[in-house]
């Protein structure tokens, strides 16, 4: 096999690749089997059909391109390795040439990781808020204690953010039919959550109980997407949360605690493990941004362009503003995976066993699934060198943030060792909580 490179930009090269017939021989042994099972041929049993028989009924060429299909995608990968090249996403291919005989020609056209100089990144400087937990901080998580025993009373008033209400909902078009994907009765809605229809809060703060407003609303996906509809709100009650007193009685039934001093002790310590881990996310998101604002690199634009447009082919609103703020989302990630990749191989990251498993309890909730179904499921899509990939980049990060200078905005020095630790012991114990949940359903089940 012979393989000619050409770069086309700092992040696109062109393969041209000659391969002779004879290194082609297993693909045509793979070719004349794979016709022989699919065709029947008088005085042959299936499958035992002869080569000259095959290429005498079904032509030479039908040979040569089975041959070839089968041929092309090893030869690529060859090529890729003899010319240590890193492609970035599906490779442009074009069979330029076949000399019956001879030689296959075929090119192949692949975005990759470009050539960069990485910077120091054992030597990164950053700051991060104080992990204080103020009595403010403590306040507001205790009364998120007591708003999940809140009860509900109907108000004589204007809705405002925070209140509760039931509300009456139907579509139509311009021309005055019902839209029945909208059509709702008596649906319960926090005010101010935005998780109503676009639109619908604005339509509807201030309104109290028995008042009708209309909005309008585009849907970006579904039957009637793109269709201009009219929604019809109808308030039928308002209702405001009423918070239970904070006294011993609340305290011993919604706690395992006695006194409100010991719960609020409680919320110091849980909200400040909280605010700890807030401040470890932030090293790791300022150390990443640290990282890409320290080195120049080109990002290979039709895996961006490829990417936004895989974005919006889910139904998500495809305005200029929301495709701008996609398309830079993508180049970030793909800048900081290139930066991490690279340190990955300069350290020499590896994998083990117990981080993949490590991975798939983290990763398992976020897709309903559990661990090993998640892990069954990559194996059957082809995808467990991409969560390789994800767990090898963790990794580098972890390395250069080990490395880092990590301070907070009192000038204080943040160990980020024993929040590591901290944290670890955080994820077994949530690990070991979504265990025993996943045994409880399942002896529920039984």
């Amino acid at each position: 096999m012979k393989t000619d490179l050409e770069s086309l930009s700092p992040t696109r090269v062109k393969l041209t690749v000659e391969l002779p017939f004879d290194e082609l021989q297993p693909s045509f042994d793979k070719a004349y089997a794979s016709i022989a099972k699919q065709v029947s041929v008088p005085g042959f049993r299936k499958g035992k059909v002869p080569a000259r028989v095959i290429e005498q009924r079904f032509g030479r060429g039908a040979v040569i391109e089975e041959a070839i299909n089968d041929a092309v995608p090893k030869a690529y990968e060859d090529a890729l390795r003899e010319k240590e090249i890193v492609p970035v996403g599906r490779p442009e291919v074009d069979v330029t040439e076949i000399e019956d005989g001879e030689k296959v020609t075929f090119t192949a056209e692949v975005d990759i990781r470009p050539e960069f100089e990485l910077p120091d990144y054992k030597a990164i400087t950053v700051e991060v808020d104080a992990a204080e937990a103020s009595d403010s901080d403590i306040d507001e998580h205790i009364d998120n204690l007591r708003t999940r025993f809140a009860s509900l009373k109907d108000v004589d008033r204007a809705c405002a953010d925070g209140d509760v209400l039931l509300v009456d909902i139907s579509g139509s078009t311009d021309s005055g039919d019902e839209v029945d994907d909208l059509s709702s009765s008596a649906m319960s809605y926090e005010m101010g959550t935005d998780g109503m229809l676009p639109g619908f809060d604005d339509a509807v703060r201030g309104a109290s109980t028995g008042e009708t407003h209309t909005f309008p609303f585009t849907p970006s996906n579904g039957d009637w997407a793109g269709v201009s509809l009219t929604v019809t709100a109808t308030v039928t009650a308002v209702r405001e949360r009423e918070l239970p007193a904070l006294d011993e009685e609340f305290v011993t039934m919604a706690s395992e605690f006695d006194t409100v001093d010991e719960l609020r002790e409680d919320a110091r310590s849980r909200v400040g493990r909280l605010k700890r881990m807030e401040q470890g996310q932030q090293a790791r998101e300022k150390v990443n941004e640290a990282l890409m604002a320290s080195v120049d690199i080109p990002v290979p634009e039709g895996v961006i362009a490829a990417e936004v447009d895989a974005h919006f082919e889910d139904g998500h609103e495809a305005s200029d503003e929301h495709r701008a703020e996609i398309e830079q989302q993508s180049r970030e990630a793909l800048k900081s995976q290139f930066i991490l990749d690279r340190i990955a191989e300069v350290e020499e990251v590896s994998v083990g066993e117990s981080e993949l498993s490590n991975w798939l309890m983290q990763q398992a909730p976020r897709y309903g699934m559990a661990p090993d179904a998640l892990a069954q499921a990559l194996v059957e899509s082809g995808q467990v060198s991409m969560a390789l990939s994800d767990i090898r980049r963790s990794k580098a990060l972890a390395l250069v943030l080990e490395n880092a200078t990590v301070t907070d905005s009192n000038g204080d020095a943040v160990d980020l060792q024993a929040l590591e630790s901290e944290l670890n012991e955080a994820m077994q114990a949530a690990q070991m909580a979504q265990l025993q949940a996943q045994m409880a359903a399942a002896e529920s089940g039984q």
